[in-house]
């Protein structure tokens, strides 16, 4: 890692000291130790899948070198631009090491052997055959260093009759299963918000390289090839898709707000125009949401009494309760419900997160900045862990930020390092 000390990301509202920076983020007694110092990660991935795992990695201590081709990842350049960069790059990048590579040049592809070879973790999500391409794959450059782990992420897997397809997160969301069940009955399917095929992806990739690391720890010191792809990470969060359709051919439909075969839990109208999340599917959970809304008969009703009996009459059951929250307001309804001891919630926005005093207290909005100084919040780390907390030391980088300082790690002299850069090499 770098010797110097980069500005840390603050959980709080107001300007800190570094120091305080350090203490408002992680116990005092646990500052300066995580569980992945020392684990040097090669990320050659661009985008969402690749890049998300490695920032995980390098939240909880990992040193992260991000390699970008000569005009930066083009993430850079998504969605809403402050200074010429996106402000999702604060949060995306936070932590890493930037420097440029053209690896379509040789030249490129031998400095990424030189930088694979003192690398624990290589992450990369190209096309299926590109690092081949290069005389990268994972042969080469195991060969090169045999401790390496490399995780690949690739829309539909490194082998199989589709693997040279093009995929997004977005293609691995329809094929894994998730977007034929989101949406409306008898409408057509809508997708997630957020890239959240890239993203289970990302963290599928994590644990596979955690399982990596343990048996290269306990076993022979090898490493291995993670084969992560899109589709199958979305597929993996299905539940019953499958065994339900092979036992009873019954193929899952979008259902809206409720869960079918779960009841009852759905969005209910309030008063005042707003839903409320409840959650009553539980055996005792069920009766005191049927007291608090009044409706005793179905609060003793033998046939209510496990979810079997409930599924079977759950649209009765949400008329009941939208019965009962629409004459309420939502902050009304939500007050009784908690009281109650009943699951509930409505839907937030992003004003809703940043205003929310739990999201604050849990260091779930951190607040650090922008290269020109300015301030911005961005996603606190997860998870929480008690003696070996993740952080934030390091701010995302600029573009080749740190091209200079890794080539003088790798042992080049100002000779060589002039030489690449006349090239555009870096």
């Amino acid at each position: 890692m770098s010797k110097h000390n980069p500005p840390r990301a603050n959980a709080q509202h107001d300007t800190h000291t570094t120091d305080e920076l350090v203490t408002s983020q992680v116990p005092a007694d646990s500052i300066g130790i995580r569980p992945l110092d020392g684990l040097k990660v090669l990320e050659l991935g661009q985008l969402i899948a690749g890049p998300f795992a490695s920032k995980i990695l390098a939240e909880f201590g990992a040193d992260v070198i991000k390699v970008e081709p000569p005009e930066g990842d083009p993430l850079r350049k998504w969605r809403y631009i402050h200074e010429d960069t996106s402000v999702w790059w604060a949060a995306h990048a936070r932590n890493k090491r930037s420097i440029t590579i053209d690896l379509r040049q040789p030249e490129g592809q031998n400095l990424v052997r030189m930088l694979a070879k003192q690398a624990d973790i290589l992450i990369e999500n190209f096309r299926p055959g590109a690092m081949e391409k290069w005389g990268l794959g994972f042969k080469e450059l195991h060969a090169v260093n045999p401790k390496l782990i490399m995780l690949r992420v690739s829309g539909y897997g490194q082998t199989g009759p589709y693997k040279d397809r093009p995929g997004f997160g977005v293609i691995g969301e329809a094929m894994g299963g998730l977007r034929y069940i989101s949406g409306e009955p008898g409408r057509p399917p809508v997708r997630v918000g957020v890239s959240i095929g890239d993203t289970l992806s990302g963290l599928h990739g994590v644990i596979g390289i955690l399982m990596a690391l343990r048996h290269r720890e306990v076993q022979n010191g090898l490493g291995q090839e993670i084969d992560v792809a899109l589709y199958e990470s979305v597929f993996n969060m299905m539940e019953s898709l499958i065994p339900e359709y092979s036992k009873f051919g019954v193929i899952r439909q979008p259902s809206g707000g409720s869960m079918p075969g779960i009841a009852p839990t759905n969005a209910y109208p309030t008063l005042d125009g707003k839903y409320a999340l409840i959650a009553g599917n539980g055996d005792s959970i069920f009766k005191r949401l049927m007291t608090l809304i009044e409706r005793d008969d179905l609060a003793n009703d033998a046939e209510l009494g496990d979810n079997i009996g409930r599924a079977k009459n759950a649209q009765k059951l949400d008329d009941a309760i939208s019965a009962w929250t629409s004459q309420h307001r939502l902050d009304i309804v939500l007050a009784k419900l908690t009281e109650a001891g009943v699951p509930n919630g409505r839907s937030y926005d992003a004003a809703d997160i940043s205003a929310d005093p739990h999201y604050r207290d849990r260091n779930m909005i951190l607040q650090t900045q922008l290269p020109d100084g300015s301030a911005i919040e961005v996603p606190g780390i997860v998870p929480k862990l008690s003696s070996t907390p993740g952080q934030v030391d390091r701010l995302a980088p600029g573009l080749g930020e740190h091209t200079e300082e890794i080539l003088i790690e790798l042992g080049l002299d100002d000779d060589e390092r002039k030489a690449l850069k006349d090239k555009g090499i870096v």
